[in-house]
């Protein structure tokens, strides 16, 4: 797949480059909210450095601050300091659209829930990243079918999500996540919403597409099983991350 559209700054220093998987560091990362006259610190200097096609996982207690860092590695939620780097770029210093347009062409989500849109198809929802990016009709189309079969539902392209079983439904989610050749893919608790055979379905897909398309993948989770089959642990304890085998 091309790469379609570009924001009308990318050039060849800029973070939209795509020479190749970029590093992706998180660099003094806080977060804060402030609730009445409390300022609660969720993050406390985050640091993390992803090489690309490196998995990490990352548990915590809940409420410890992991869903907040994963949106900041995202690029949803702006750190109250710190920066975000892909490829040496402070992504932060980008306006809201060029980010939007960045997060979605380098940035593959995966959530609890699918978060598909109900009235378009597997095939549309798959496509939908592509086609926000500027790619044309038909490449999007074929993109998206062609990473429709890597999850196995070639059968279910036209099928909408009411009519898709629960961990179809993930699977039109991952397709969608990784439809762009992502260099990150955030999963938060992505089988958490499913039976345990379905979630490790999932799971293997997940690592094994992860595998054949060489992004980073950073999964967040409760299930420590789960966490220790990625080579890289960390916890989030006390707004920072630390490493637990």
């Amino acid at each position: 797949m091309s790469d379609g559209a570009r924001p009308a700054h990318a050039g060849p220093t800029s973070p939209d480059s795509r020479a190749g998987a970029l590093r992706i560091e998180a660099r003094s990362v806080t977060r804060s909210f402030v609730k009445g006259a409390e300022t609660i610190e969720v993050l406390s200097g985050i640091d993390l450095v992803l090489e690309p096609g490196s998995q990490v996982s990352i548990v915590g207690a809940s409420g410890a601050g992991k869903s907040t860092l994963l949106h900041v590695l995202a690029t949803l939620d702006r750190p109250t300091t710190g920066q975000i780097l892909f490829g040496g770029h402070d992504v932060f210093a980008l306006d809201d659209a060029d980010l939007a347009a960045f997060r979605n062409r380098r940035i593959g989500l995966v959530f609890q829930f699918h978060h598909l849109l109900p009235e378009f198809t597997a095939l549309e929802n798959t496509m939908m990243p592509a086609v926000l990016a500027g790619v044309g009709d038909r490449e999007a189309r074929d993109a998206a079918k062609d990473m429709l079969a890597e999850v196995g539902l070639s059968r279910r392209l036209h099928h909408r999500p009411g009519e898709l079983s629960g961990g179809e439904q993930q699977r039109v989610a991952v397709a969608r996540a990784l439809v762009m050749r992502p260099d990150l893919v955030l999963a938060d608790e992505p089988t958490g919403n499913l039976d345990e055979k379905t979630g490790r379905a999932i799971d293997e897909l997940l690592f094994r597409v992860h595998a054949d398309r060489g992004a980073s993948l950073v999964l967040v989770t409760h299930d420590l099983d789960l966490a220790r089959k990625v080579p890289r642990r960390l916890r989030l304890h006390s707004g920072r991350l630390e490493e637990w085998s």
